[in-house]
């Protein structure tokens, strides 16, 4: 299956993110699985890549155009797709994804994965979104999501597809 994940283009302050998204990139190219992703040499979706390609795993990276000017790409990719921006790498991503996974990272994860939920909320996109809810950090966007339910403003059934999970054994579970 080809599996999108969502996270930074940094490392971030906490070494256990380093470790986990290495964890996570081993388990996707062991398990035959590929990897979609931005596309990024940097953080810890240079990290990702890595481990992926380590564990002799697939890699589609999608990058805008002016990312690859910059030259922020990894290099050796299993595959670069070059976008003219960044709505059309959205589009792109989520075209190829089967599953998607939000792993902790800032305002361009959160845009990001915002996008899967509406199109899993419309029913539009019949494929599971993880958030990687590594230390909790994604607990506020677990409450603020059971609030929209409690105040009417969505539903259970348009959240069904939408899930939290707190280590890699969980994910496993849900991409079975």
């Amino acid at each position: 299956m080809n599996i999108t994940v969502y996270l930074a283009s940094s490392t971030g302050n906490d070494h256990k993110f380093e470790a986990a998204v290495k964890e996570l990139g081993t388990w996707i190219g062991a398990s035959g699985n590929t990897l979609v992703y931005g596309g990024s040499k940097t953080g810890l979706m240079g990290e990702l890549a890595q481990s992926v390609l380590q564990a002799g795993g697939k890699v589609i990276g999608v990058e805008p155009q002016f990312f690859v000017d910059e030259e922020y790409q990894y290099e050796g990719l299993t595959k670069l797709i070059v976008t003219k921006d960044m709505a059309e790498r959205k589009t792109k991503m989520i075209e190829l994804g089967d599953a998607f996974i939000a792993f902790p990272g800032g305002v361009g994860t959160l845009e990001e994965v915002s996008e899967i939920m509406s199109k899993i909320s419309l029913g539009h996109l019949q494929a599971p979104c993880i958030y990687y809810n590594l230390d909790g950090y994604y607990d506020d966007i677990k409450h603020f999501l059971q609030q929209m339910i409690a105040k009417g403003f969505s539903s259970e059934e348009k959240q069904q597809g939408v899930y939290f999970a707190e280590s890699l054994e969980k994910i496993k579970e849900l991409l079975k």
